[in-house]
C-alpha cells in the first residue's frame, strides 16, 4: 500500500506527470519510445544432470566427448538425480578432491592431479552449455567458481639420435606387422603430427604431386603439412595394397583391410617398451616424437617454423610478432627436406624471389617511352 502525496496524489501519477513533461520538453512522444513490452522468456525446467549430459555428449566431438566420458558418468553416478542449478562450487570442489584420491596409480600416476583437473572441465563443459541454454545464467555458474589444480609440467622431451634409432630398429624388427609399424613412426617423425591426425588420414587427403599430406587434428583444424616423396610413396603404395579402393576411407590399415585405431599405438610401445626397459619406465608415447622432430625444428631453423610446423600458427600465445612472422609452406618444406635430406618440389618454389627476377615485370617507368599526355583539370 502506498501513501498519497500532501496533495492526495499518488506517487505513481507524480511519476507519470513528471514523465510527461519531460518527454514534452524534449519534444518526444510515446510512439518514439522503444517497446518493452516483449512477452517474458517462459520458465524453463531445469534438467537433472542425468537428463542433460547425454545432450552435451551428442553435442561436442568425438575427441572432447572421449576425454569427458569417464568423468560424465562418475558425475551421473553421484549426483545424476541432482538439478543442474543444486550443486555448489564447494560441492564440486569436494568431488574434484575424492576423484583426485581415488584415481587409479598407473605408471605414470602423479598424484590424481590430472584426474581432478579433468572432473572440473567436465563439468565447466556441462554449464558452458547450460548457460547458451538459457537454463542457468552465467553469474550462477558453479563450475566456473572452481579453480582447477595446478597443472605439473610435462615429463615429455626430445629424444636424442640413438634413443629414436633405438625404437625404429625395434619397430621394423618385432610384431606381427613391422611395415606399417615403421610406416606410423615416418609418418610422425616427418609430421609431428597427433595419433588423431594420422588415425584421421585418408588417401584424399594426399597431394602426391607436390607431395604435401592434409592433416586433421584437434579443435578441428586443418593443415597441409610437407612430407618427404619416400613417404608420400609409401601412403600411396599402402592404400594400395590395403584399402578397398576408396578415396574417403582411412588410410592406415592392417593387411586385412581392417582400419587401424589408437590400441596399435598402444601395443606398439608396450612392445618396444618390452624389447627398451627406458621405453618403459619413461613411459614414452607417440607424442614424444612430436617433441623430438619439433625440437630439432626449432633448433635448426626457428621458432616461428617449428611452430607452424606443429600447427600452433592460428594462437597468439606467442605475442603479436608472430601474426606477422608466420612461416611459409615453402620454409617448412625447406626444413622437412633439410631433416630428411631429400630434395621436395615445395621447398624448391621462391615466389618472392621469382616475381622479383621476372623479366616480364616492369618496377619503373621505361624513359624511351612516350609518355600519356595528362590533361590539365578544368578550372
Amino acid at each position: 500500500m502506498t501513501t498519497p502525496n500532501a496533495d492526495g496524489t499518488s506517487p505513481t501519477d507524480s511519476n507519470i506527470a513528471l514523465v510527461a513533461a519531460l518527454m514534452a520538453q524534449l519534444n518526444i512522444t510515446a510512439d518514439q519510445l522503444p517497446r518493452t513490452d516483449a512477452a517474458p522468456r517462459p520458465n524453463r525446467a531445469i534438467p537433472t544432470f542425468d537428463d542433460y549430459i547425454p545432450q552435451v555428449a551428442d553435442g561436442v566431438v568425438a575427441g572432447t566427448r572421449r576425454v569427458y566420458d569417464t568423468y560424465w558418468r562418475r558425475i551421473r553416478e553421484k549426483w545424476g538425480h541432482r538439478r543442474l542449478d543444486e550443486p555448489t562450487p564447494l560441492e564440486i570442489r569436494r568431488f574434484a578432491e575424492e576423484v583426485r584420491q581415488n584415481a587409479v596409480i598407473r605408471r605414470n600416476h602423479r598424484g590424481g592431479a590430472g584426474a581432478a583437473e579433468h572432473l572440473i572441465a567436465a563439468f565447466r563443459c556441462i554449464y558452458r552449455y547450460a548457460v547458451a541454454d538459457r537454463l542457468i545464467e552465467a553469474g550462477n555458474n558453479p563450475a566456473a567458481r572452481v579453480d582447477k589444480p595446478h597443472r605439473q609440467p610435462s615429463l615429455r622431451h626430445a629424444l636424442p639420435d640413438p634413443a629414436l634409432a633405438a625404437i625404429i630398429k625395434v619397430a621394423g624388427e618385432t610384431g606381427n606387422d613391422p611395415d606399417l609399424d615403421l610406416l606410423i613412426l615416418r609418418l610422425h617423425i616427418e609430421t609431428a603430427c597427433r595419433r588423431g591426425g594420422a588415425l584421421a588420414l585418408r588417401r584424399q587427403d594426399l597431394d602426391t604431386d607436390q607431395c604435401l599430406v592434409r592433416l586433421q587434428e584437434k579443435g578441428q583444424t586443418q593443415r597441409w603439412q610437407p612430407i618427404s616423396p619416400t613417404l608420400t610413396a609409401s601412403l600411396i603404395a599402402h592404400h594400395s595394397e590395403r584399402s578397398d579402393g576408396s578415396p574417403a576411407g582411412q588410410l592406415l590399415r592392417y593387411r586385412g583391410g581392417r582400419p587401424v585405431g589408437r590400441r596399435r599405438y598402444d601395443h606398439l610401445w608396450h612392445r618396444i617398451g618390452t624389447y627398451l626397459p627406458w621405453v618403459a619406465v619413461q613411459q614414452i608415447s607417440v607424442h614424444w616424437i612430436r617433441h623430438t622432430t619439433l625440437t630439432w625444428i626449432e633448433r635448426h631453423f626457428s621458432y616461428a617454423i617449428a611452430r607452424a610446423f606443429a600447427g600452433h600458427a592460428g594462437g597468439s600465445e606467442a605475442g603479436t610478432t608472430a601474426t606477422y612472422v608466420k612461416a611459409t609452406l615453402q620454409e617448412i618444406a625447406q626444413a622437412l627436406a633439410t631433416m630428411t635430406g631429400e630434395p621436395h618440389p615445395v621447398a624448391d618454389m621462391d615466389p618472392m624471389a621469382s616475381m622479383l627476377r621476372a623479366e616480364a615485370l616492369t618496377w619503373s617507368n621505361d624513359a624511351t617511352q612516350p609518355h600519356d599526355t595528362v590533361p590539365a583539370e578544368d578550372s
